[in-house]
């Protein structure tokens, strides 16, 4: 029997790695994250010691660079002034409308961030199985519905976290509401918000990873930022449990766990930006 035209790899029903068999020998291979990011598909052409990179054409790198630069920025600054109002909070430097404002800003900036990602994924260079192995330049689009992308799923649901996280700081602007009402209005959109981080960044380990758990992968810069905002995720999902408003107190479970966890993990974030820059065509 001859070898299989392609094979794909991946978790469920997520495809996240593809390799086929070009007519000139050899073979072409297609990671999600390394096209979506590095606009770049790995060539081994036929008696080659070592792989080549087929690079996506100026356009999309360009529009992939200029993506990127948003997003990276947007979460950069995003994390810092959630940082700073989690510091004005826990050092007592300013009042409660003082923290909500600077976190209302930093939420802008997390929207921001969340959706350019979400674009970096409609608008990618999409492969071409069977060919000699390259990428293709789509028209450009601000949205597109497909689920079954487990890059597309993650910016998504990122997406969707960063606009419950802008209900969430809306609210906080609310004043005499009551221990019931804090929960509801403040405290319950918070933590569906970092459940989708949460979720979001899990989406974004099967899809480096290629299987459903986590991997380790210390030399994959992709792997690191992956790693990175989940932390800052987890820290986020510490401090909004910390900052449950107990009836029969009237006060936080812990305030210095609340702070302290958004402070750590929009620092985690920022760094994630950081390192987003560096992740480019």
């Amino acid at each position: 029997m001859g070898q299989p035209d392609q094979r794909a790899e991946g978790a469920g029903p997520f495809t996240t790695r593809l390799t086929w068999y070009p007519p000139g020998g050899g073979t072409a291979v297609w990671e999600s994250r390394l096209a979506r990011r590095r606009g770049l598909i790995a060539v081994h052409p036929a008696g080659a010691a070592t792989a080549r990179h087929a690079r996506a054409d100026g356009t999309s790198v360009a529009r992939l660079r200029r993506l990127n630069a948003i997003a990276a920025t947007a979460f950069v600054i995003g994390g810092a002034l959630f940082a700073a109002g989690a510091a004005v909070a826990q050092f007592g430097s300013g009042d409660a409308t003082t923290c909500a404002w600077i976190y209302f800003v930093g939420g802008l900036f997390f929207n921001t961030g969340g959706y350019v990602s979400l674009l970096q994924v409609v608008n990618a260079p999409r492969h071409v199985p069977g060919g000699a192995g390259a990428l293709v330049t789509r028209r450009w689009r601000w949205w597109s519905y497909e689920p079954m992308r487990v890059d597309w799923l993650s910016a998504f649901v990122l997406f969707a976290g960063t606009l419950v996280f802008a209900v969430n700081l809306l609210d906080s602007f609310l004043q005499g509401l009551s221990v019931q009402q804090v929960n509801r209005l403040i405290w319950t959109p918070d933590v569906i918000g970092c459940v989708l981080f949460l979720v979001s960044g899990h989406l974004a380990f099967v899809e480096i990873c290629h299987v459903h758990r986590p991997c380790l992968r210390r030399r994959d810069l992709g792997w690191w930022i992956v790693a990175v905002n989940q932390l800052g995720s987890v820290l986020f999902m510490v401090s909004a449990l910390a900052a449950f408003t107990r009836p029969a107190t009237d006060a936080l479970i812990s305030a210095d766990v609340a702070n302290w966890g958004t402070l750590t993990g929009a620092l985690c974030f920022s760094i994630g930006g950081v390192l987003q820059h560096l992740e480019r065509p």
